[in-house]
């Protein structure tokens, strides 16, 4: 079991105390969940800017402000976007994003299964973060061609479609299925750690100029990029442990005598491992799109996540909008104000993440745990919306409710399940079609995320209420493609008869 150097980081090769037996698989595990977690974190944190600068991009501000009369050069808008249809601008531009990372999802899924994931990816955060920096250079180059932004924000987007696949292939490598919905409920809270991150760093140099917003976030994933490709090693086997998902684990004298003799097989442990190997190696290669699409459960997830991420994503690219146009206590709060206090819902989102993970670890049943967040969620919505402006405090603790429940379902979906049927035992554990299957799921929610903000830009010209009603339903379809997949967990928990 010779380690692959090719596939292992600098790091291990300038220290290489840190490889087996001198640290232990739990070690490596948690060093990959903190890397990833990091990784994925920055990614979200470079795709906040946008939401946080589209009050200062578009219209101009209410006349009620809190700001009085004395308003910052950045209330007068930035052509193209501070016009009449300043939100269908600004629609059109979340839309230019979205739809080439969704389509770039499932090519990178595909690609994913078949590369290096640690180059992958690391190209994936240097390419985001060139783009996102290239955004900002708008303003201090008074860019006001809407085609320049657009054409940032496709290129961007393809870039970040990158990083999902890969980390999610990554963590699904290292970690069994034990306790899957728990662990990857609290790693996926990198999403809306990113978003409080990017919320707050976009927000707290908005003042200096809506470029800096963009370009401190963009200079910040291509650190954590640099960080990536020095410290992540994509697969146990590359290390010389056995994978989680084999069924087989090997003693620290077993390792080691495995790794200092591979040459010899007479022993039993290793005529075991060499069993095992060989009767996984013909689910190793990588599966298929269209043969990814008919494994079970993933077309119902995959809907499910797309209603589930319009909702989601509205709110990522349009809450700051609304809460700086929307009247709390009978006044308007500043752009700054609005981003940082947005962070609630991800913070709501944090906890409602971890708590469906641990839920359905408990019960067994992702669907059911899922259906559950999503219709509590209905009155969440319906209660932020109706008593949300009446104080501060309303504000916050109903936008909290609102994150839980809407993050929680959409947390579970892009993570345990993705792992579960990309492992699922009816394409024999196959690891190789884990990065297909994420991109396949997580892709077809981005189709939906894209749709979310650009309706929400033309349909907020009719009022607020419009753009809620749009949400609920969207919920409610989101439900409804999960019904099957609940009644299929039902029915294995029942007993027979």
């Amino acid at each position: 079991m010779e380690l692959n150097g090719l596939s292992l980081p600098p790091v291990l090769k300038v220290f290489p105390g840190l490889k087996p037996p001198n640290k232990t698989l739990l070690f490596h595990q948690i060093c990959v969940l903190v890397i990833t977690f990091l990784a994925y974190a920055s990614f979200h944190a470079s795709r906040k800017p946008p939401s946080i600068v589209k009050s200062v991009l578009g219209p101009t501000v209410p006349s009620n402000s809190t700001q009085g009369s004395n308003l910052s050069p950045n209330d007068a808008g930035w052509a193209p976007f501070n016009g009449a249809d300043g939100t269908h601008r600004l629609g059109e531009l979340d839309l230019a994003f979205l739809s080439s990372y969704s389509a770039g999802m499932y090519f990178a899924g595909h690609v994913g299964d078949r590369i290096d994931l640690r180059l992958f990816l690391v190209a994936g955060m240097m390419g985001s973060g060139i783009f996102t920096v290239l955004f900002g250079l708008g303003y201090w180059f008074d860019v006001h061609v809407l085609g320049y932004f657009v054409v940032v924000q496709i290129l961007c987007g393809v870039f970040q479609s990158i990083g999902w696949p890969c980390v999610v292939a990554v963590v699904g490598n290292w970690l069994g299925e034990s306790k899957r919905g728990l662990i990857m409920g609290v790693w996926n809270s990198h999403t809306s750690v990113g978003n409080i991150v990017g919320s707050v760093v976009a927000s707290g140099v908005l003042e200096f100029g809506w470029g800096w917003s963009f370009v401190v976030p963009g200079l910040l994933i291509i650190f954590v990029g640099f960080l990536v490709h020095v410290l992540l090693v994509v697969s146990p086997e590359d290390m010389g442990f056995v994978h989680p998902g084999n069924g087989v684990e090997m003693s620290g004298q077993e390792r080691t005598f495995v790794e200092n003799n591979p040459q010899t097989t007479e022993s039993e442990e290793a005529k075991l491992i060499e069993s095992e190997g060989a009767a996984s190696s013909d689910s190793s290669s990588a599966i298929g799109f269209l043969e990814a699409w008919k494994k079970p459960g993933v077309a119902s997830f995959a809907f499910c996540l797309f209603f589930s991420k319009l909702v989601a994503y509205t709110f990522l690219y349009w809450l700051p909008f609304y809460i700086r146009h929307t009247a709390v206590a009978g006044m308007h709060i500043s752009h700054k104000t609005a981003g940082l206090l947005s962070t609630i819902f991800d913070i709501g989102g944090v906890l409602g993440g971890v708590t469906a993970g641990f839920i359905s670890d408990i019960i067994e049943a992702r669907a059911i745990t899922s259906i559950l967040f999503l219709f509590l969620s209905i009155p969440a919505l319906i209660l932020y919306r109706a008593f949300g402006s009446l104080s501060m405090l309303a504000n916050i603790a109903l936008m909290l409710v609102s994150g839980f429940f809407v993050n929680g379902p959409y947390s579970l979906i892009t993570t345990a399940v993705a792992a579960d049927l990309g492992k699922q035992s009816s394409n024999g554990g196959n690891s190789r079609s884990l990065a297909t299957v994420t991109a396949i799921i997580d892709g077809t929610g981005s189709v939906g995320a894209a749709l979310g903000p650009l309706l929400a830009g033309y349909i907020s010209t009719r009022g607020w209420n419009s753009v809620f009603f749009m949400l609920i339903l969207s919920i409610l379809f989101a439900g409804l493609f999960l019904i099957r997949v609940a009644r299929t967990e039902i029915s294995a928990k029942l007993p027979e008869k």
